[in-house]
């Protein structure tokens, strides 16, 4: 019996000692896993290296006088904590944050304040947008703010007692346009891109967008490394960097003397005008580099308003329209390439209404029995060139009008190159389709597409693609030469463009040339005018476009291909392209002069004629120069023109104004009396101009 107890006790004995056993060894176990747990956790402690990127930046933009253009900087932010600012030195901060971040004190104080007026608490931030400049100095000027004891400790969500004070840290790119609207729409402006709370810009029009992969890189750089107490990376063997790489530099043919000298010119023009918007173009007729493309209504990329988007898209290549009369010249060189006639081929144009179509009738402004083709255009006949057009099939001037680059892209190095539209082969296969046609109705283009076309008159045929850029850069000086999306073109052969060319110097030359008012004494100046109604609703209305696209060359072998477009003149009369276009054309030759890229050739004496006709443009309103012929200042440079124009003399009343000629009555027919012209449909004899 008490050997049964002894052995029950020594059971329950062993069983107390196992499971207690047992329980150390599970706690034991508890322990170790916790141990290793937390060893296998990241500890909350500073590490031992530290990483310091270098982002790489967007090319900058330069022109051929190396003026930068666009450049990108570092923009920064700095955060404070409401709470941690001591109330008894609030205005000590607001006063000393204002001059060291060149943030006005009222706009400071009101980042503190919240809606209700009372100061915040919590995180705010004071600005996103500080420079590099700014922010070295508000680092600076946050340890001074922390020996001032402007800031004091406040308690986290932990209860923990936490100092914070003034934090600037870098936020990503920013880009900065120094010279603000010159050269605008040019160059564009750019959008933002988000890369995971670090901001790049984005090109959104004109050479922004157009080179953004070219002025764009990601190669970013950094220097890593062990790291002091301060944070600071220590330079030793160990340490490891890798240098950014830039985007490429992109420079552009435009010289900003005289882009500028044009830019105020167009402002001058487009108040004399009462214009919506004036665009012009200068380029190299050989080469097709562009040396000024300009409009008159720009903006500052970096500060765009509501007023401002209209003016957005560069109109050089997006903005289509109906040409009016500057086609003719095109049509005619079609035929001479074709050989069905020559420039002295009559044609007989004495008609009041001339029919092209089945009820379609159109007429001319000069009245003249019969015209050669060189008198056509000189005159700027819509029943001669409609006759010419028949000369060819519908199949051949299409073919013809695409050969000069019309209804495709004209491979201007611009955002967007619209395409423009003429018409199908089914409709020029008709007559009254390809009639109107030849006088610039029924198509759309857009100004670089017509450009490029008239510089084959100018250069033996060969249609030169207008180049912005000169050529791209990198950091150790290689230059990068890019073939235009669109080559040159060879729309018609030398001896027809030649004859052209002749031609159009008639144009400016002739006494009854709508193109006279652009002559300039020891310059051959040629060119062709068209003023063509617009479009509103399915209708023409009493608006217009009026342009003059020609060239202008000196003997010591300087040769220009000059483009103007005035869209929507206003003032009574002005609209005429021999009113507005031509006027503004002719100011871009005298800037050329003055600039240095024309010299006339000049052996005597000016008229008294020909020195009028660009002093009506000087005298109209003022004895003083427009701004358009003063010397301008660049934006840091005081360099002035190279040439200067001598005071005329004052010219007397009755030759400052130029009185329209009468009509020459044909000696073969004599004219009805008080006979109204008819007015044809759908286009005007407006065109004639």
């Amino acid at each position: 019996m008490e050997e049964n107890i002894t052995n029950r006790a020594i059971k329950q004995k062993t069983k107390k000692i196992t499971m207690l056993f047992m329980t150390f060894a599970i706690l034991t176990l508890l322990f170790l896993i916790a141990v290793v747990k937390i060893i296998a956790l990241d500890r909350d402690i500073p590490s031992q290296f530290t990483t310091i990127h270098d982002r790489s930046f967007r090319g900058e933009i330069v022109s051929k006088d190396n003026y930068t253009l666009s450049k990108s900087q570092k923009s920064y932010t700095a955060t404070i904590r409401g709470a941690s600012i001591d109330p008894n030195k609030r205005e000590l901060f607001v006063k000393l944050f204002s001059i060291y971040s060149s943030m006005s004190e009222d706009d400071v104080r009101a980042k503190l304040i919240d809606k209700k007026g009372e100061y915040k608490r919590g995180h705010i931030v004071l600005s996103k947008k500080l420079t590099q400049k700014e922010a070295m100095q508000l680092k600076s000027l946050s340890y001074k703010l922390r020996k001032l004891d402007v800031f004091r400790s406040i308690k986290n969500r932990n209860g923990i007692e936490v100092l914070y004070g003034l934090d600037i840290v870098e936020n990503g790119e920013s880009r900065i346009f120094p010279l603000h609207d010159n050269l605008s729409p040019v160059l564009g402006y750019v959008g933002k891109d988000d890369e995971g709370g670090y901001i790049r810009p984005v090109g959104q029009k004109g050479l922004e967008r157009a080179y953004e992969k070219h002025i764009t890189s990601k190669k970013d750089g950094y220097l890593r490394g062990k790291r002091d107490v301060a944070g600071r990376v220590i330079h030793d063997k160990n340490s490891i960097q890798k240098l950014r790489v830039d985007g490429l530099d992109l420079h552009i043919n435009i010289p900003l003397s005289l882009q500028r000298r044009v830019e105020l010119m167009l402002d001058s023009m487009k108040s004399k005008l009462d214009a919506q918007e004036i665009i012009v173009g200068v380029m190299e007729s050989h080469t097709g580099k562009v040396l000024a493309l300009a409009s008159s209504n720009r903006y500052d990329p970096a500060h765009i308003t509501q007023d401002d988007i209209e003016s957005l898209n560069p109109k050089f290549a997006e903005y289509l329209y109906e040409p009016g009369s500057v086609i003719k010249p095109l049509t005619l060189a079609i035929a001479l390439n074709h050989r069905v006639v020559t420039p002295n081929s009559w044609f007989k144009t004495g008609y009041y209404k001339f029919q092209i179509g089945k009820r379609r009738f159109i007429s001319d402004d000069d009245f003249f029995e019969s015209q050669t083709a060189t008198d056509i255009i000189i005159h700027s006949s819509n029943i001669g060139i409609s006759q010419i057009s028949w000369r060819v099939t519908g199949e051949q001037f299409r073919d013809g009008l695409m050969a000069f680059g019309l209804g495709k892209p004209s491979g201007i190095d611009l955002s967007r190159d619209l395409a423009g539209r003429i018409k199908s082969l089914r409709l020029l296969d008709n007559q009254m389709h390809r009639a109107n046609s030849s006088y610039g109705y029924g198509m759309m283009v857009s100004f670089a597409q017509l450009f490029k076309a008239y510089s084959a008159f100018n250069n033996d045929g060969v249609a030169v693609t207008p180049r912005i850029i000169d050529y791209l850069e990198d950091k150790d000086g290689t230059h990068y030469m890019l073939e235009p999306k669109v080559p040159d073109l060879h729309p018609i052969d030398k001896k027809s463009a030649n004859q052209i060319h002749d031609i159009l110097l008639k144009v400016v030359n002739d006494k009854k040339g709508t193109g006279r008012k652009a002559r300039y004494d020891g310059l051959e100046i040629g060119g062709k005018t068209g003023t063509a109604h617009t479009v509103k609703n399915g209708h023409y209305v009493r608006e217009y476009h009026s342009s003059f696209y020609g060239f202008a060359n000196d003997k010591e072998g300087h040769k220009y291909t000059i483009g103007v477009l005035v869209i929507k003149a206003k003032k009574w009369h002005k609209y005429f392209a021999s009113q507005s276009a031509v006027p503004t054309f002719r100011n871009i030759v005298q800037i050329l002069v003055e600039e240095g890229y024309l010299k006339p050739d000049i052996k005597e004496d000016k008229s008294v004629d020909d020195r009028d006709i660009y002093e009506i443009e000087k005298k109209e309103e003022t004895t003083q120069p427009l701004p358009l012929i003063t010397p301008t200042t660049k934006q840091t440079t005081t360099t002035k023109p190279k040439t200067t124009t001598k005071p005329k003399p004052k010219a007397k009343p009755n030759r400052v104004y130029v009185k329209p000629k009468p009509k020459v009555k044909p000696k073969q027919k004599p004219k009805p009396k008080a006979k109204p012209k008819p007015k044809p449909k759908a286009q005007s004899t407006l065109d004639l101009f």
